[in-house]
């Protein structure tokens, strides 16, 4: 097979490519929904991505700057930035882990709770249309 036919042989087709623009569509659509949820709360949709991952870790209540970092595809040093901008506002307190000092938990306060259980019900109420969230359509 020559380098042109397996460069072929790996492009998209027609069915791909439909697959994907509808992908690419749904989550425009999730997103712009999303801030404006956010937006009318008066937070950013990164903010209530950190409470969400806060609350949301596997297993536990809390999560590491690093965890955060990791689930908001971003750099430890700005995912840090958030996290005080989170404080300030009163969403989220740090805590020092009794195992490892070099580790600092973060922990959602009862404001940080209230505004992302208010923020998720508004956000589950839209996943429904989107279908592909939490499964089937929800009628």
């Amino acid at each position: 097979m020559s380098s042109n036919a397996k460069h072929k042989a790996g492009l998209p087709g027609k069915q791909d490519l439909e697959a994907m623009s509808i992908f690419r569509y749904e989550l425009r659509k999730f997103l712009r929904v999303s801030e404006e949820i956010c937006n009318a709360a008066g937070i950013t949709t990164l903010q209530y991505q950190l409470l969400l991952h806060v609350r949301g870790f596997p297993e536990r209540r809390w999560a590491t700057v690093g965890e955060l970092a990791e689930r908001l595809q971003a750099a430890p040093n700005g995912t840090a930035a958030l996290v005080s901008r989170c404080e300030t506002a009163g969403l989220v307190a740090r805590k020092a882990d009794k195992t490892d000092r070099r580790q600092v938990q973060v922990h959602l306060t009862a404001k940080g709770e209230r505004c992302l259980f208010e923020l998720a019900a508004e956000h589950k109420a839209h996943y429904g249309s989107f279908g592909w969230v939490f499964g089937a359509k929800e009628e």
